[in-house]
């Protein structure tokens, strides 16, 4: 941790050093996009983007997951997809999954994860159908096949949300599904056309 701290008191430094107006910031966000992806340490959307400050709004959770809509029931991810549509006006949702997913590979794989209940119960909001694995898919370490399908059901479920409908019927707003992989830092994005992950 010592390292971390030590780059955090020298950001002000080191952020005036790459000629990045910070203050500017206090006034407001109108972030470009909703960048949903997975809690994965090796995931950082900033570095993938090259995003500066303000140009993301963040959703991350284990497995790029998005819950099912529910009116009654409220979530932090729910309350991060409004506020992103509703108030900040986004005008891309970006769902991002990657290779090596341990979530998407424990539901593949069928895991025992009896030791991490929160992270099981967490998962069952997975569609199990979409992750359904041939047995290359299931013994394969990047899990992308089934990230991808996994990918789609997510932009499938933000149908789902009054808001984001809404924007879409308006022409307001787009889903773009990602793909990244880590060991190449390579992006894919699904081309609805061809059915196909295909490079940026």
């Amino acid at each position: 941790m010592e390292p971390l701290i030590d780059r955090a008191r020298a950001f002000p430094q080191r952020a005036g050093d790459t000629g990045r107006e910070l203050t500017g910031l206090a006034a407001g966000q109108s972030p470009q996009a909703l960048f949903i992806t997975c809690s994965d340490s090796r995931v950082v959307p900033a570095l993938i983007t090259n995003a500066d400050p303000g140009d993301l709004f963040e959703l991350r959770t284990a497995g790029n997951i998005v819950p099912v809509y529910r009116a009654d029931g409220a979530s932090g991810e729910t309350a991060t997809v409004e506020y992103a549509v509703e108030v900040l006006g986004v005008r891309d949702i970006v769902v991002c999954g990657h290779s090596h997913c341990g979530a998407v590979g424990a539901v593949v794989r069928g895991e025992d994860l009896s030791v991490v209940p929160a992270v099981r119960s967490w998962l069952r909001h997975a569609d199990r159908a979409v992750l359904r694995a041939d047995a290359a898919e299931v013994f394969d370490p990047t899990v992308a096949g089934p990230v991808q399908r996994h990918v789609l059901a997510q932009l499938d479920r933000l149908r789902g949300y009054p808001a984001v409908a809404r924007r879409l019927s308006e022409g307001r707003i787009r889903l773009r599904g990602w793909f990244y992989e880590i060991h190449t830092g390579l992006v894919l994005e699904h081309r609805a056309d061809t059915g196909l992950f295909l490079p940026l």
